[in-house]
C-alpha cells in the first residue's frame, strides 16, 4: 500500500513537471497541481497504470495556461484589454458609450444643463474553436510516458492559437474605407515581380494623419505590419532596417506614434474597391494589408475550454485514446472606429498577381437539370473582381441562389409537389460589382412531375 502510494506520488510529480515545462511554469508547481488533482479525484496511479485515468482536468488546465502564456508573448494581441471575467456562458455583454460628457471650462452659469448619455448593451457570442481528435495508443504511453501527452497538448495549443490570432487581426481590420475606418493604398515603387506597390514611410504618416483627424489619443496606437510591408521597409529604408528587431513578440521600434509589430497572418483586401476579403475567402488577385488600431477601443475575451477524451480502456479492440479540445474566444473592436488598414496598391493598370492589364470578365459553369424532387447544386464562378449573383425573375420562387464564397454559387431547388406539373425553367445572373454589364446568365431547369 505504502509502496503504491509513493509510486503514485512519484508518477504524478514527474507528470506534472513535464507538463509544466511546456508552458513555462515551475516544475514544482506542476508536480503540486498534479498531485492535488489526484488527491481530489481520489485516485492513486502507480507507474504502468496509465490506462486507469488520463486526468482530463489536468489536460484542460495546462492547455489554458499554455494559451495564456502564448497570448502574452504575442505583442499586439497583449495590448488589447481582456474581458475574460465578463464572459458568462461564452457570451460577452458590452455597454459601449454613445457620446462623451461635455466638458465645461471656467463655467460661471448655474444650474448646469443636464444631459443624458445613451448606453447600449451589445451581446457578443464568442467564437467556438475545436481541434480534430488525436490518437494516442496505450503502447505509445507505455513507451514514451507523458512526454507524448505534453507534445499533444502543445500541438493542439499551437493549432488553436494560430487560428484564434488570425481571426482576431481579421476582425480588428476595417471591412471597408470610411471616415472612422480609413483604408489607404501604398504609394511606393512597384515590386520587382510587378504585383504591387511597396509601402513607404509616407504611407505610415498618412495613416497617422487619419488617426489624428479622428482625434485618436497618441497612447495606445498600434500598427501591425504584414510581412510584405516589413520586407519593403527593410529593402528600401535603411533607418528602418537599422532599428528592426525580430523579437519573439514581433515588436519593432515605434514609428510616428504607433507601437509597431510584425505578424504574417494579416488580412487581404481588394485594392480596387478597398473591401476586406472575408475570413477564409479566396485571396487570389487580392493584396496583403497592415492593420492599425487604437488598443483601448478593442476587446478580447476567452470563454470556456474543455478537453474531450475517449480512453483506451473503453476501446478493447484498438486500445487507443482519443483526445481533442474545444475553446471559446473572441477579439474585435467595441465600436467600428479607430481602426485602419494600409493595403498594397496594385501596379499601374495591372493586377495583383501578374502586373499585366486585366480585361474584366466573369464566367460560371452550367447546371445539370434538377429532378422533380429538387435538391442542391453548385456553379463554379471565375471572375476578375468582386461579383454578385441574383435570381433573374423574383417570381421564380421555386429556386434560390446564394453566393457561398469568391468562387461558388449555391442553387437550391424546391420539390415540385404539384400533381403532374410540367417541367419548369428559370435563370440567374452573375455579374461584376464594378461593371454590371460584364455578366453571365445560368439556366436553371427542373424535370416534370410525371
Amino acid at each position: 500500500m505504502i509502496i503504491g502510494l509513493l509510486a503514485a506520488v512519484l508518477f504524478n510529480s514527474i507528470t506534472g513537471s513535464v507538463l509544466a515545462s511546456t508552458v513555462d511554469v515551475s516544475p514544482l508547481v506542476g508536480a503540486a497541481v498534479m498531485n492535488g488533482v489526484a488527491a481530489i479525484a481520489g485516485s492513486q496511479i502507480p507507474a504502468g497504470a496509465l490506462g486507469e485515468g488520463l486526468y482530463t482536468e489536468v489536460w484542460t488546465g495546462y492547455l489554458v495556461k499554455a494559451m495564456r502564456t502564448a497570448a502574452e508573448k504575442l505583442g499586439w494581441y497583449s495590448q488589447i484589454k481582456s474581458f475574460d471575467q465578463y464572459a458568462e456562458n461564452d457570451v460577452i455583454h458590452l455597454v459601449h458609450i454613445g457620446v462623451d460628457p461635455t466638458v465645461l471650462i471656467n463655467n460661471t452659469t448655474y444650474p448646469l444643463q443636464i444631459e443624458t448619455l445613451e448606453d447600449a448593451d451589445k451581446a457578443v457570442s464568442l467564437d467556438k474553436y475545436q481541434t480534430r481528435p488525436t490518437v494516442i495508443t496505450d503502447d505509445e504511453l507505455y513507451a514514451l510516458s507523458y512526454d507524448k501527452i505534453a507534445s499533444v497538448i502543445e500541438r493542439h495549443r499551437e493549432a488553436l492559437d494560430e487560428t484564434k490570432y488570425k481571426k482576431a487581426i481579421h476582425a480588428i481590420a476595417p471591412g471597408s474605407n470610411g471616415a472612422k475606418t480609413p483604408v489607404i493604398l501604398t504609394t511606393g515603387e512597384t515590386t520587382g515581380d510587378g504585383t504591387r506597390k511597396m509601402i513607404t514611410r509616407k504611407d505610415i504618416i498618412s495613416m497617422k494623419k487619419r488617426f489624428d483627424d479622428m482625434r485618436v489619443p497618441l497612447s495606445g496606437r498600434i500598427l501591425v505590419l504584414c510581412n510584405d510591408h516589413v520586407n519593403d521597409l527593410l529593402e528600401s529604408d535603411q533607418k528602418f532596417a537599422d532599428q528592426y528587431y525580430n523579437y519573439t513578440s514581433g515588436k519593432i521600434s515605434n514609428m510616428y506614434g504607433f507601437e509597431v509589430y510584425e505578424y504574417n497572418e494579416c488580412p487581404y483586401y481588394d485594392a480596387t474597391t478597398l473591401q476586406k476579403v472575408a475570413y477564409g475567402g479566396s485571396t487570389t488577385g487580392k493584396q496583403h494589408a497592415s492593420v492599425a488600431f487604437y488598443a483601448p477601443r478593442m476587446m478580447r475575451a476567452n470563454g470556456t475550454t474543455k478537453t474531450y477524451m475517449s480512453e483506451a480502456k473503453n476501446d478493447p479492440q484498438n486500445q487507443q485514446n482519443l483526445v481533442n479540445f474545444r475553446t471559446y474566444s473572441i477579439c474585435l473592436p467595441m465600436k467600428e472606429e479607430c481602426i485602419g488598414a494600409i493595403v498594397s496598391g496594385n501596379p499601374e493598370g495591372g493586377s495583383a498577381t501578374t502586373g499585366e492589364t486585366v480585361t474584366p470578365a466573369i464566367s460560371a459553369t452550367n447546371l445539370a437539370q434538377f429532378t422533380k424532387n429538387g435538391g442542391t447544386k453548385h456553379s463554379a464562378v471565375t471572375a476578375t473582381g468582386e461579383w454578385t449573383a441574383v435570381n433573374d425573375d423574383e417570381n421564380d420562387d421555386w429556386f434560390t441562389v446564394e453566393k457561398v464564397d469568391d468562387n461558388t454559387v449555391c442553387v437550391v431547388c424546391s420539390a415540385n409537389n404539384a400533381s403532374e406539373a410540367p417541367a419548369r425553367s428559370g435563370s440567374f445572373t452573375v455579374a461584376l460589382t464594378s461593371d454590371a454589364t460584364v455578366k453571365q446568365v445560368v439556366e436553371v431547369t427542373q424535370a416534370a412531375n410525371a
